[in-house]
C-alpha cells in the first residue's frame, strides 16, 4: 500500500491520467449533442442498425464511442426525461474502457452504466448487467432497460426459477439483467451437460457489476456450490461388511498388492448371490449392492488400520502416507470411508459430494471484459488492479459536496457513548432534523432501538431481521423527524431523498456508532447524506472500549484520558486521534488484502484444474468424432501399465510380463488375446507399440462391428459420465487436502507450494484413472442402437460452503440393461471393472 502510494507521487495516477484524456472525448460528445436533438425517434433508432454495420465492416467499439454515446444520452432525455450530465458522460466513458467508476451516491450510477452498455452491446456479444439481488435486476430492467428498447436492442431478466428456456431467451438478449448469484450457478450448471443444446450461457463477454465492491471484495471468496448427497443406503455397508468378513483370499477374492486391486473370483459371485439371495450380482439392480460389497472388500484388504488410517474418537482419521500425520477432517471419497466406519463397528456416515463449485473472484475473472460501479472503490484500489485488471477512476460529483463531516467524538467507555448517540438523536428529532444511525451489526442496531423506545422516540430499524421493508424504510428516512437505524447493508441502490424542509434544518445527519474496520464501510455510510450538492453532516461516535479501537493500542490513550481527569461522558474531539483511527483501518486492510490475496493463491490451483476439464469437456460435447482421443488415451495406458511393470531399475527376467498380460487380457482386449510369450525379448519401447497395435486393432474392428456412427457417440457417453465422475471425486478431495495443508507449515514447509504440488499429482492420477477406464469400457461394453447421455448425480444450488450438504438427496440414473452385454463385459457405471467383477465401483 505504502509503495503504491509512492509510485503514484513519482508518476502520478494513471486513473486519474485516463480520466483528464476522456475529459476531451466528453467534449466531442456534447459537441454532437444539438445535431442528435434534430434527429427523429425513428432515425435516432436506425443509428443503432449504422453502428452495427459499421463495426462489422471493421471498425471497433472505441472508433464509434462517440457518436454511440450521443445517441444514448438523447435517447435518455426522451424516454426517462432523464439527461446525462457531463460527469455522467465521464463515468460512461470510464466503465466502457473496463475500469470501475466510483460515483457518489446520488450521482446517478445506474444511468451511467446504462448508456455505457448501450455501446457494448452493439458487438452482438451480450452484456450482463450484475446487481447484487432480483429486485434491482427487475427494477433496472423496468425503469432503465426502456432506453434499449427505444433503440432497437432486446433486453433479458436472468432471475431464478426460470426454465432452460425461459434463460436462454434471457442470455440471447442483447443486454441480460441478473444478479451475482444466478450468473455463477449458469455457468456451473452449463458445465454439467450433457448436450450442448442445453446450455445457457453464451461466452462470457462483458460484465458491468453493480455495487463492485460489494461482490468482487466482500463477497469475493464467497463460494457458489452445487452439491448433493449420493444416494446410497447407510446400512448396506453393514450388511456388506459382514458378508465380506466370511471370504477367503485367493477363493472367493484376489487381490493384487502393486495396485491394491481387490475382486471378488467367480465362487466368491456365487457366495453373494446365496448370501443376500438374488439370482445375479451383476443386475442392474444390484449395482448399489456390488459397490458396497467392493468396497467393503478393499476396506478389508487393502487397507490397514494404524498403517492407512487409525480410528480416535470414534471416527476413523486417514493417516498421510508420506509424512506419518493424521489428517483430521479428510474422508476417503467413492464410499470407501463408509466402508472402513462398517469395518470399525462405527456409525457409517452420509456421503456427500460437492459437483461442482467456483468463487465469485474466479467466476468473474472468466468474462473478456469487466467493470464496475460503486460510491466507494479507491480504498481498495491495488487489489482490484492487481486481482482484477481494473482501475478505480473517481468521478467528479456533478455539484459541489454541501456535507459537513465532523471529527470523531471518543469516549472513555462504550455505555457513555450509547448515552451520548441517544442523547444527540433525540435532540436532532426535537429540531425535526432525519438521523440515519449506522451500526456495525444487528446487536448494536437492537441495543439502539432499544434505548429510543424507552425515551419514547420513535424510529425504524433496518438489518438482516427486517430486510424486505428496505426500500420502503430507506425511502422513508430522509423525511422531517425520521430516525432510522441500520446496518451497514443501508439500503445500497437506494437514495434517500430529502423531505420538504429538510434542507433548510440541514439535511440528513448520518451517525455512526462505531468505526467499522475498512474505511469504504464508513465512506458508503456516510455517502448517504448529501446526495446531489443536497446539505448534510457525518459524525462517528467511539469509545475506547470498541473493538477496532481495542485492537490498535488503545490502552495508552485511556490512561492519558485518566490522566487528565476526564469525565466518562466528555469526549475528545480530534482530528488526530480520527487520524489514528484511519491509519489502524489501513492496516486491517492491508491484513485483509493479503488474506484474500493468499486464499486466491490457493484458488487459482483449483481454478486452473476447473478450466481445463470444463474446456475438455466441452470439445468433448462439440466434437462429431472423438476417435483420435480415445486412441490417445488407450496409447498412454499401454505406456503406463507397461512401464510400471517393466522398470528400468530391474533386469528384464525380473519384469512381471505375467501383470501386462492379465491387465490387457481383461481391461483392453478379449479373454487369452494376448500371452507372455509374445512380449518376451522385447525391450520396453517395442512391448510398449506392439500391445498398442494390438490394442489399435481390437478397436479398429469394434469399429467396424457396430458401425462409426454408433461408435462416436458411445464414446462420447462413456467420456462425459467417466469425466464427470472423476471430476466430483477430485473437488472433494482437493477440499479435503485444503482443509490439512496448513498444518504442514509446523513441519517448516510451504503450505501453498505443498497444495499446489499435491495437487498437481492428484489431478495426474485422475486424469490418468480417466484414460484407463474410458479405454476398457470403449473396449468392453456392448454398444447399444438407442445410446442415451446420463448424468452422473443431480445436484442442489447454495451459496455457502457452510450449508449442509447432505440436504438434498439427488436421483442417481440407472444403468440401462441393454448397455451390459454380459458378465465378462465392462459395466458401464464406471468402475474400470469387468460387470461380474466390479459393477458398482463408481
Amino acid at each position: 500500500m505504502l509503495m503504491l502510494g509512492l509510485l503514484k507521487k513519482v508518476v502520478g495516477d494513471p486513473a486519474q491520467k485516463q480520466l483528464k484524456k476522456n475529459e476531451k472525448v466528453v467534449d466531442k460528445i456534447e459537441a454532437l449533442a444539438d445535431e442528435t436533438k434534430q434527429l427523429s425517434d425513428t432515425q435516432l433508432r436506425q443509428k443503432t442498425e449504422q453502428f452495427k454495420a459499421e463495426l462489422k465492416e471493421g471498425s471497433t467499439l472505441d472508433d464509434i464511442v462517440v457518436p454511440a454515446l450521443a445517441v444514448v444520452r438523447e435517447a435518455a432525455g426522451r424516454v426517462l426525461n432523464e439527461y446525462p450530465y457531463r460527469v455522467q458522460l465521464l463515468g460512461a466513458l470510464a466503465l466502457h474502457q473496463g475500469n470501475i467508476a466510483e460515483m457518489k451516491t446520488g450521482e446517478g450510477k445506474t444511468l451511467v452504466g446504462t448508456i455505457a452498455m448501450y455501446v457494448q452491446a452493439l458487438a452482438g456479444k451480450g452484456v450482463h448487467i450484475v446487481t447484487v439481488n432480483d429486485y434491482l435486476a427487475r427494477r433496472d430492467l423496468e425503469n432503465y432497460g426502456r432506453i434499449f428498447q427505444f433503440l432497437g436492442l432486446t433486453v433479458g431478466l436472468n432471475e431464478s426459477g426460470l426454465s432452460r428456456e425461459e434463460k436462454q431467451a434471457a442470455y440471447q438478449a442483447d443486454v441480460t439483467y441478473s444478479t451475482n448469484n444466478e450468473l455463477g450457478f449458469d455457468y456451473l450448471r452449463d458445465n454439467m451437460v450433457l448436450y450442448k443444446e442445453e446450455m445457457v450461457q453464451r461466452p462470457l463477454y462483458f460484465a458491468l457489476i453493480d455495487e463492485v465492491d460489494s461482490i468482487l471484495i466482500d463477497e469475493a471468496r464467497t463460494p457458489l456450490i452445487i452439491s448433493g448427497s449420493v444416494e446410497r443406503k447407510t446400512k448396506l455397508y453393514g450388511q456388506a461388511d459382514t458378508f465380506v468378513r466370511a471370504l477367503k483370499k485367493d477363493v472367493d477374492y484376489t487381490y493384487d498388492v502393486k495396485t491394491k486391486n481387490v475382486q471378488l473370483t467367480d465362487e466368491g459371485v456365487n457366495k453373494a448371490e446365496r448370501a443376500f439371495q438374488i439370482d445375479n450380482l451383476y443386475d442392474q439392480k444390484h449395482v448399489q449392492l456390488n459397490h458396497h460389497i467392493g468396497q467393503s472388500l478393499k476396506a478389508h484388504v487393502a487397507m490397514a488400520r494404524d498403517a492407512d488410517y487409525v480410528v480416535d474418537e470414534g471416527e476413523v482419521v486417514i493417516v498421510d502416507q508420506f509424512t506419518g500425520r493424521l489428517m483430521k477432517g479428510r474422508r476417503y471419497s467413492d464410499g470407501l470411508h463408509q466402508a472402513l466406519e462398517a469395518k470399525e463397528g462405527l456409525q457409517v456416515q452420509r456421503e456427500s459430494m460437492t459437483l461442482a463449485s467456483v468463487t465469485f473472484q474466479n467466476y468473474f475473472r472468466l468474462y473478456a471484459n469487466l467493470a464496475g460501479m460503486t460510491g466507494t472503490a479507491k480504498t481498495e484500489e491495488e487489489e482490484f488492479r492487481n486481482i482484477y485488471g481494473m482501475d478505480v477512476m473517481v468521478v467528479p460529483t456533478n455539484k459541489p459536496i454541501a456535507r459537513i463531516d465532523k471529527p470523531d467524538l471518543i469516549y472513555k467507555s462504550m455505555q457513555a457513548k450509547f448515552e451520548a448517540v441517544v442523547a444527540e438523536i433525540e435532540a436532532l428529532h426535537k429540531s425535526g432534523r432525519p438521523v440515519l444511525v449506522g451500526t456495525v451489526n444487528v446487536d448494536t442496531s437492537e441495543l439502539v432501538a432499544k434505548m429510543l423506545h424507552k425515551k419514547r422516540i420513535p424510529h425504524h430499524v433496518l438489518n438482516a431481521k427486517n430486510h424486505e421493508r428496505e426500500a420502503e424504510i430507506i425511502e422513508n428516512a430522509g423525511q422531517k423527524g425520521a430516525v432510522t437505524i441500520a446496518t451497514n447493508m443501508a439500503g445500497r441502490g437506494t437514495d434517500i431523498k430529502l423531505g420538504d424542509g429538510v434542507k433548510a434544518l440541514g439535511g440528513l445527519h448520518v451517525l455512526g456508532t462505531e468505526r467499522h474496520e475498512s474505511r469504504r464501510i464508513d465512506n458508503q455510510l456516510r455517502g448517504r447524506s448529501g446526495r446531489q450538492g443536497d446539505e448534510g453532516s457525518s459524525q462517528f461516535y467511539l469509545s475506547m472500549e470498541d473493538e477496532l479501537m481495542r485492537r490498535f493500542g488503545s490502552d495508552n490513550m485511556k490512561t492519558m484520558m485518566d490522566r487528565l481527569g476526564m469525565e466518562e461522558d466528555q469526549p475528545i474531539e480530534s482530528k488526530l486521534v480520527s487520524r489514528a483511527v484511519e491509519t489502524a483501518q489501513k492496516r486491517v486492510e492491508g491484513n485483509n488484502y493479503d488474506a484474500r490475496k493468499q486464499v486466491l493463491q490457493y484458488d487459482d490451483v483449483m481454478r486452473e484444474q476447473r478450466e481445463i476439464i470444463y474446456k475438455q469437456r466441452m470439445e468433448v460435447i462439440e466434437s462429431d468424432n472423438l476417435r483420435e482421443v480415445i486412441l490417445t488415451m488407450q496409447k498412454a495406458v499401454v505406456e503406463r501399465v507397461v512401464t510400471t511393470h517393466t522398470p528400468e531399475a530391474e533386469l528384464e527376467e525380473e519384469w512381471d510380463l505375467a501383470a501386462i498380460v492379465s491387465y490387457m487380457n481383461g481391461q483392453l482386449l478379449s479373454e487369452n488375446a494376448m500371452t507372455e510369450q509374445q512380449l518376451k525379448g522385447k525391450d520396453q519401447e517395442e512391448m510398449i507399440a506392439f500391445v498398442y497395435e494390438q490394442v489399435k486393432q481390437a478397436y479398429e474392428q469394434k469399429e467396424v462391428d457396430v458401425s462409426p456412427a454408433h461408435m462416436r457417440e458411445f464414446e462420447k457417453v462413456i467420456l462425459l459420465r467417466t469425466v464427470d465422475r472423476k471430476w466430483m471425486n477430485h473437488i472433494d478431495q482437493m477440499d479435503q487436502l485444503r482443509q490439512g495443508i496448513h498444518l504442514r507449515a509446523y513441519g517448516q514447509n510451504d503450505p501453498l507450494r505443498e497444495y499446489r504440488f499435491e495437487g498437481f499429482s492428484m489431478f495426474e492420477a485422475m486424469i490418468a484413472e480417466i484414460e484407463e477406464e474410458v479405454s476398457m469400457y470403449v473396449m468392453k461394453a456392448q454398444v447399444q442402437q438407442n445410446l442415451e447421455r446420463q448424468e452422473v448425480a443431480e445436484g442442489k444450488a447454495m451459496q455457502q460452503s457452510t450449508t449442509t450438504e447432505a440436504d438434498q438427496k439427488p436421483k442417481r440414473k440407472p444403468i440401462r440393461k441393454s448397455e451390459v452385454a454380459g458378465r465378462n463385459d465392462a459395466c458401464v457405471c464406471g468402475s474400470g471393472k469387468k460387470y461380474k467383477n466390479c459393477c458398482g465401483k463408481n
